[in-house]
């Protein structure tokens, strides 16, 4: 695959196997992710944390980025974390819902 064909669907799969491990939850459908954008072969990402004293930011923050090194194509990832909107549980989706108990399957 080269950068071309890298878009915003391959890269939210490739952060689906990166989980909150206070949560145990993903953090594409805790609604974290609020921006994908390539440009070549480098890849960035906007997100947030579901509290700005998050004690595992930088843990996560280091999985975003090698999940998109990760990908065939990215030679460069850059995570940017910003707080502004702040989360809430209403940006989850209905899968996040679903694996932290707040609606039945």
């Amino acid at each position: 695959m080269n950068a071309l064909q890298l878009d915003e669907a391959i890269i939210l799969n490739a952060l689906r196997e990166v989980i909150d491990p206070e949560i145990g939850c993903n953090i594409v459908d805790l609604g974290l992710i609020y921006n994908v954008r390539t440009a070549g072969t480098k890849a960035r990402v906007t997100m947030t944390l579901t509290t700005p004293g998050c004690p595992m930011s930088e843990s996560i923050a280091h999985g975003v980025q090698m999940a998109l090194l990760n990908l065939e194509g990215v030679e460069d990832a850059e995570v940017e974390l910003v707080w502004d909107p702040p989360w809430h549980p209403d940006m989850m989706t209905e899968e996040g819902r679903h694996r932290v108990g707040m609606t039945p399957r």
